[in-house]
C-alpha cells in the first residue's frame, strides 16, 4: 500500500514556511518594506478607528447626561389659559408611575453685571425642593449652598460666570430685565441686587456661563407672572422611551397643554453629531482598505520573487491547497497582528485619552479640545463593546480578503513555466 502523500491542512510545514517568508533577507528587503507598512496601516486604522468612534460616543453621551441632566426630558407648556393651576397639575403628573421629577419653572432673560463685567443669562425660577433633586446641580456645588435656597432669597450661578464677573458665593450680583414696571412713560427695566447663594459648575461650558437659578416665588414677582409659571419639566427614568409617557402625561395633566421631549428640542445637534460620525467611520475605514491593499500588493511580489520555489514545492509533492494555505497564512498573518496590536493600542489610548490631552496641551502649549468650542471641560471617550467588535472583525475580513487572489495565483502558478528560465 502506498504511503499517502501531502500535508495536513495548516500543518507545521505551512506554518513555517509562511513565517518564514515574512523574515526580510536583503534580497527581499523591499517586499518586507511593504509588509511593514500594510501591517502600520491596518494597526493605525484599527486603532484611529477604534479612538475616534469612542471619543465621539463618550462626547455624545456626556453631552446627552448634562443636557437632560439641566433640562427636562418632556416641557409642558399651556394651552388656551396660563399656568395657574401649575401645583396642582405639578402634582398629578409626578404621580405617574415613571416620572421622577415635575418641576414647575418661570424662565426669563436677563443682564447679570457686577462693577467688573456684564453678560446675557437665563434665569430660571424654581423651587427649593425641585432644584435639590436636580443631580447636576445640587451634586455639583463649588461654593456656597443650595439649603434654605427659598428662604435667603438668593440666586444659583454657574462657575465660569462668576468667573467673567469676579464674584464667588457670598457677594451681590445685579440683574437687569428689559421687562419691569408699567408706567405712564412706558415699561421700564426692572433691576435688582441678589446675594449669590451658590456656585455650581456641571463641566458644560454653555450652561456654566449662562444659568442662573432662582427662588420660584421671587422669580414670579420679578418676572411679572404672578400665580403663574413658564412650564412644568418632567424628568423621567427612561428617556429613550418618552413616547410611551406623553399619553400617560397628558391624561394626567387635566387640561390643554402642549408637549414638547428632548429629542424635538435637540434633534438638530444629534443628527450632527450622528451623520459626523458615520462620515468620519467611513473616512477611516479607508485608511484600512489602503493597508488591505499593500497587502495584496505585497504578496503578489512576493509571489512572483518565489515562484522557483514554488515549482521546486509543487514537484516535490505540496498540492495547489498547501501552497495556498502557506500565502494565505503569510498575508493573514499582516493584518491578524495589525489589527490586534491596533485594537491594543486604540484601548490603551482610550483609557488613558484624557492624560493624553493633558501632556499634548503641556508639551505644545496650546489648549486642545477648548471647553469654549466643544461644550465639555473633559475630553470624553466610551468603548462600545459592538462597535469595537465591528472594527476588528470588518478589518480582519479585509485583511482576509486581501489574500485571497495572491494566494489563489500562487497555488495555480505552473511549476514547468516557472522553472524555464532558471
Amino acid at each position: 500500500m502506498a504511503e499517502p502523500t501531502g500535508t495536513h491542512p495548516f500543518s507545521r510545514f505551512e506554518w513555517m514556511l509562511s513565517l518564514r517568508y515574512l523574515r526580510a533577507r536583503r534580497k527581499e528587503g523591499f517586499i518586507s518594506v511593504i509588509a511593514g507598512f500594510s501591517f502600520l496601516g491596518i494597526m493605525l486604522g484599527v486603532a484611529t478607528l477604534i479612538i475616534v468612534m469612542a471619543v465621539m460616543n463618550g462626547f455624545r453621551k456626556e453631552l446627552l447626561d448634562k443636557i437632560l441632566g439641566l433640562n427636562g426630558h418632556l416641557v409642558i407648556q399651556p394651552l388656551e389659559a396660563p399656568l395657574t393651576d401649575w401645583e396642582t397639575v405639578a402634582e398629578r403628573i409626578a404621580k405617574v408611575s415613571g416620572v421622577r421629577l415635575a418641576a414647575p419653572l418661570v424662565e426669563g432673560q436677563a443682564l447679570a453685571s457686577s462693577p467688573f463685567h456684564s453678560n446675557g443669562v437665563l434665569v430660571r425660577g424654581i423651587g427649593a425642593k425641585d432644584l435639590a433633586r436636580l443631580a447636576s446641580i445640587a451634586k455639583n456645588i463649588k461654593q456656597g449652598s443650595i439649603d434654605n435656597f427659598d428662604e435667603e432669597q438668593g440666586v444659583v450661578i454657574g462657575r465660569r460666570l462668576a468667573d467673567q464677573l469676579s464674584l464667588r458665593a457670598g457677594d451681590n450680583v445685579t440683574l437687569v430685565a428689559p421687562r419691569g414696571a408699567v408706567t405712564p412713560m412706558g415699561t421700564t427695566p426692572r433691576i435688582k441686587s441678589y446675594r449669590i447663594a451658590a456656585v455650581f459648575e456641571i463641566g458644560m461650558s454653555d450652561f456654566d456661563t449662562t444659568m442662573v437659578y432662582m427662588p420660584l416665588p421671587e422669580s414670579q414677582a420679578y418676572f411679572n407672572r404672578s400665580g403663574d409659571v413658564t412650564s412644568i419639566e418632567v424628568y423621567i427614568d427612561d428617556p429613550d422611551r418618552v413616547d410611551r409617557y406623553r399619553r400617560l402625561i397628558t391624561d394626567a395633566a387635566g387640561r390643554p397643554i402642549f408637549m414638547i421631549d428632548w429629542r424635538q428640542r435637540n434633534a438638530t445637534f444629534f443628527n450632527a453629531l450622528q451623520v459626523e460620525r458615520n462620515v468620519m467611520f467611513l473616512i477611516l475605514t479607508l485608511i484600512v482598505l489602503v493597508a488591505a491593499l499593500n497587502i495584496i500588493s505585497g504578496l503578489i511580489m512576493l509571489v512572483k520573487d518565489k515562484g522557483p520555489d514554488i515549482a521546486i514545492l509543487r514537484t516535490m509533492g505540496a498540492s495547489q491547497g498547501a501552497i495556498l494555505r502557506i500565502f494565505l497564512i503569510t498575508g493573514a498573518s499582516i493584518g491578524v497582528v495589525g489589527t490586534l496590536v491596533g485594537f491594543l493600542f486604540g484601548t490603551f489610548v482610550c483609557l488613558n485619552v484624557e492624560s493624553i490631552r493633558q501632556f499634548l496641551s503641556w508639551l505644545t502649549s496650546t489648549e486642545l479640545f477648548s471647553p469654549e468650542l466643544y461644550f465639555l471641560s473633559r475630553l470624553p471617550a466610551d468603548m462600545d463593546a459592538r462597535e469595537t467588535t465591528a472594527v476588528v472583525v470588518m478589518a480582519l475580513t479585509l485583511s482576509l480578503l486581501a489574500t485571497l487572489y495572491p494566494s489563489w495565483r500562487a497555488g495555480r502558478l505552473d511549476p514547468v513555466e516557472a522553472l524555464r528560465y532558471e
